[in-house]
């Protein structure tokens, strides 16, 4: 059928050809201008010759078709067009094979390029260090994962100045754009939690095909410069509540040692005096690494979910023996079903004893401390979640004690503030149960409510996050 089909397209093709040049030796010989023999001569020698040629002009013409069929299939697969018309039969197979090696080679190709890509996406997302593509104007082209849980996600698209808020900062991307040089520059982001970063700017030698000019990595030294604050701060906080505690232990024990060394009343009476101030140390130095460990760690708020309830009871029982020696009542009143919130279990622990101990230390002796919890739906600061979709747990602590003037509210949370101090120091505090209660809702990214009526007694409210229920 192949041959048959090749044997017509020949003839066919040989016809047309010789056609034109038969006729017109007819009418070369009809007018005279040549004899008879030599026309038809002449048109037969015409007609061999084409038809000798016709099968190298098809072949040609196969050979083209072949080619603009494979090129505009190519196209097509890669563009998402329309399928091409199907090939003519006639195709050589030869170059048809050919074109299909060289698509398949071209295909290999690409595939091995997006596979490239991929691999290098891959590796710029597991990058612990957090990685922005920045334009010259300023917006983000590419962020990573770690950029992501720095600055938070959707990214991609807005401006590096409403992201990073800092002046010296975005002077420093201006001139990295205009000198094409790459600096380094340590700054400090102030929200949600304070932290210190350092920032690499490096610009490219050329914009990328996605507009990206520059890169910038930003190295997180929160915890190394907290950890060299926290040092100093222990120092000096230490060196200045630890002196008049020590200054007094090291003159009981001149005076035992001479004048009282045989004194058997005064060696009492010494002894629980010295007592005392060695406790007083001793709580003084826990609280201290308490709230430099709370501090270290302020910046990577908790993810666990936390039985609040729970955690209450614990630190009501741990209290129990407090509270007798003074007589007030601890009134918890647990809700009926268990309310979970996300953070620290021992950190809330710790908030919460520090505020039911002041509770018991201030209140009114044989009064009551209440300890409620409840889900409201705002807090009188801001927080770091939606309050519009989850609200909050209100864990309030209130006393029946002498209540604190309106002046020294704002400063209960600062280190070693106390509105009496002597009868802080005779009570046994510190000066620090409040500031470790602020770093920790700071942590947690809560809230610490303070209401006080004079003559009426207090109330400490923290304001929690709530926990998603499992799935």
């Amino acid at each position: 059928m192949a041959g048959e089909l090749r044997f017509w397209r020949w003839l066919g093709a040989t016809l047309l050809a010789a056609g034109p040049a038969v006729v017109a030796f007819a009418l070369l010989a009809a007018t005279g201008k040549l004899l008879t023999w030599e026309a038809a001569l002449c048109a037969l020698g015409v007609t061999a010759t084409l038809a000798a040629l016709v099968p190298i002009i098809l072949g040609s013409l196969d050979k083209l078709a072949l080619f603009s069929n494979a090129v505009l299939k190519h196209i097509q697969d890669h563009a998402g067009g329309p399928p091409p018309p199907p090939p003519m039969p006639w195709v050589g197979e030869p170059i048809g094979e050919s074109l299909k090696l060289i698509a398949r080679a071209h295909d290999d190709v690409v595939r091995r390029l997006n596979a490239s890509f991929s691999d290098l996406e891959h590796a710029l997302e597991a990058l612990p260090t957090p990685i922005l593509l920045v334009s010259a104007e300023r917006l983000i082209v590419r962020a990573n994962r770690a950029a992501d849980k720095l600055l938070g996600v959707g990214l991609k698209g807005r401006d590096l100045a409403a992201v990073l808020r800092n002046a010296n900062f975005l002077a420093a991307v201006e001139t990295a754009v205009d000198t094409g040089k790459g600096l380094d520059l340590e700054f400090t982001m102030p929200m949600p939690v304070e932290r210190s970063l350092l920032a690499r700017i490096e610009p490219l030698p050329e914009p990328a095909a996605d507009g990206s000019k520059l890169v910038l990595a930003l190295l997180d030294q929160t915890a190394a410069r907290r950890t060299d604050q926290m040092r100093a701060d222990f120092v000096a906080n230490a060196s200045h509540e630890i002196r008049t505690p020590l200054a007094t232990l090291i003159g009981f024990i001149e005076t035992l040692q001479g004048p009282a060394r045989d004194d058997a009343d005064a060696r009492e009476r010494f002894l629980a005096i010295m007592a005392q101030n060695a406790d007083r140390m001793a709580r003084l130095v826990d609280d201290l690494l308490s709230l430099s460990k709370i501090e270290l760690n302020e910046h990577s708020p908790p993810i666990y979910r936390v039985d609040l309830s729970t955690v209450v009871r614990g630190a009501a029982n741990n209290l129990a023996w407090q509270a007798k020696n003074r007589g007030v009542t601890l009134d918890f009143e647990p809700p009926a079903a268990p309310i979970h919130v996300v953070g620290d279990e021992g950190e809330l622990m710790l908030a919460v004893q520090n505020l039911i101990g002041n509770a018991i230390k201030y209140g009114r002796e044989g009064g009551r401390v209440m300890i409620r919890l409840a889900r409201v739906s705002s807090t009188p600061g801001s927080v770091g979640w939606r309050l519009s979709d989850f609200g909050s747990i209100a864990l309030s602590v209130t006393d029946e004690g002498e209540g604190i003037p309106r002046e020294h509210v704002p400063r209960l949370t600062e280190r070693f503030y106390r509105v009496d101090t002597a009868r802080s120091r005779e009570l046994g505090g510190t000066g620090l149960g409040l500031a470790i209660v602020k770093h920790i809702m700071s942590r947690h990214r809560g809230a610490l409510g303070i209401e006080s009526v004079l003559g009426k007694g207090s109330v400490f409210t923290l304001y929690l996050e709530p926990a998603l229920p499992p799935p």
